[in-house]
């Protein structure tokens, strides 16, 4: 099974999407990655403020803030292979990693609410 790796910029939280204007980008990309946890897929997402370690140990990522700095970030690893970097992967990219379709890795959870009404 392949395996995505997600190293983040600095944020405040491990998605990003608190505080009182929130990126629909950061939205987006954490609900894909829910998606695809829930489907079993290997994906990992590291944080620069609460992860450092993280960008030390690998070496694509080492280097990469080493040359170019922070602003490299987000970087996308696929299979421990830098396959994007700047920004975040579309809806049709990871389609095309993870052979999961898009229109999967965006549906809105689907919520089942029993009431239960008492009478008098």
């Amino acid at each position: 099974m392949k395996s995505i790796e997600i190293y983040d910029p600095a944020m405040c939280c491990s998605t990003g999407v608190c505080g009182p204007v929130v990126d629909p980008e950061l939205i987006r990309i954490s609900a894909v990655v829910h998606h695809l946890k829930k489907k079993e897929f290997n994906v990992s997402r590291y944080n620069l403020t609460s992860e450092p370690d993280a960008f030390v140990v690998n070496h694509v990522i080492k280097q990469l803030l080493t040359d170019e700095g922070p602003d490299v970030l987000p970087v996308i690893l696929l299979d421990g292979q830098l396959v994007k970097k700047q920004s975040y992967p579309s809806n049709e990219e990871l389609e095309e990693w993870t052979g999961i379709p898009a229109s999967e890795l965006t549906q809105k959870p689907k919520v089942r609410i029993e009431l239960k009404l008492k009478s008098k």
